[in-house]
């Protein structure tokens, strides 16, 4: 409902003999929290005692609409490409004209809007960019003509920290409400400090291998590598055939996986990399897809114990079908196709 529309229900209860705060407790126990203010109330009835006919606002004095001239649209663009963080309040001042004035430029005329930064891992080099193209066009290149045949061969995997307890965003926590019912309260909490280390590999039809670290333990090579061994025999036991026609390992460039020894037990394990391209987690399955999904259902969940995170963990997984790790696999052409269009840069949600 707009303004216009309470306004001419200001105007009706006062002419009726209403006093503003009555007026006022109709309005809430039709519109609740949508309704306006007590003082925007007694204002209008105020203006409707005293003989006023009109709801519509009064003509306000301003600048005429020959302000927004070329010169000023010029000054204003060149202003905000100098420095693309000022207000327009600070541009209404620097010109000489209105804020609403600036923001018709702006908007109208510039088509600029002021938008946050967006968080990336890291601020690519030119020569970054060019390795992420590298590797996403050789990626392309193995999959032509036999797509199907490469994704089924992959087999991905990372780690991650999964959390004791993750409290639910503002935007996870939003209720459908009626107009009436009151807004929901929400306390401000904390994430926990307790967490554990999950370490995930996974293929094109489920998880292979979950492996999960103790607290204030590190990851070394030599751990890495033992993951490797059971890795290979967790292939060899569920996925019969697999190991015989090739796996392909596709996993980030973290230390402990480029490490001598594990480099080792990916030979020994008679695993073929995959080139990943380093701070590129946009283009790692296990990142854009598994863990993202993994975290957004336990978020809001509390855990007590080491055990029940790796339950809760497990259970996630438990009803996934082949087709939903086919997915997370598959999006890897997708995005190795809009990395290419991009020249290198990161991909957007």
């Amino acid at each position: 409902m707009d303004k216009i529309e309470y306004r001419a229900v200001i105007k009706f209860l006062t002419i009726e003999g209403r006093t503003p705060s009555e007026i006022k407790q109709r309005l809430d126990a039709v519109y609740g929290q949508s309704s306006p203010s007590y003082s925007t109330v007694k204002e209008w009835a105020k203006q409707f005692r005293l003989g006023r006919q009109s709801i519509e606002d009064e003509p306000r004095p301003g600048r005429p609409s020959k302000a927004i001239t070329d010169e000023n649209i010029q000054f204003v663009e060149e202003k905000v490409l100098e420095d693309r963080r000022l207000k327009t309040k600070e541009l209404a001042a620097m010109t000489g004209l209105s804020k609403t004035t600036v923001l018709r430029i702006l908007h109208e005329h510039l088509g600029m809007n002021k938008v946050s930064a967006r968080w990336v891992p890291k601020l690519l080099s030119a020569i970054q960019k060019q390795e992420r193209v590298k590797c996403c066009t050789q990626f392309l290149s193995l999959c032509e003509g036999r797509q199907k045949e490469v994704l089924d061969s992959i087999v991905t995997g990372d780690e991650t920290m999964v959390l004791y307890y993750d409290p639910l965003s503002k935007r996870e926590s939003m209720e459908w409400r009626r107009p009436s019912s009151p807004r929901p309260k929400k306390a401000k909490v904390s994430q926990s400090q307790k967490k554990i280390m999950a370490t995930i590999f996974w293929d094109s039809q489920g998880i292979l291998l979950a492996d999960f670290k103790e607290r204030n333990t590190t990851i070394t090579g030599e751990y890495y590598a033992s993951l490797l061994h059971q890795l290979r025999d967790a292939i060899k036991e569920k996925r019969r055939g697999k190991l015989s026609r090739g796996v392909l390992l596709l996993h980030d460039n973290a230390p402990v996986h480029t490490a001598g020894v594990s480099k080792t037990a990916i030979k020994e394990c008679g695993f073929t990399e995959l080139d990943h391209p380093p701070y590129s987690p946009d283009l790692a399955p296990s990142d854009y897809y598994l863990f993202s999904k993994l975290k957004s259902d336990l978020r809001g969940k509390r855990f007590n114990t080491d055990e029940e995170v790796k339950s809760a963990v497990l259970a996630h997984f438990e009803d996934k079908t082949a087709g939903y790790f086919f997915k997370g696999i598959e999006m890897l052409v997708k995005r190795c196709e809009k990395c290419i269009q991009i020249k290198g840069d990161y991909i957007e949600k």
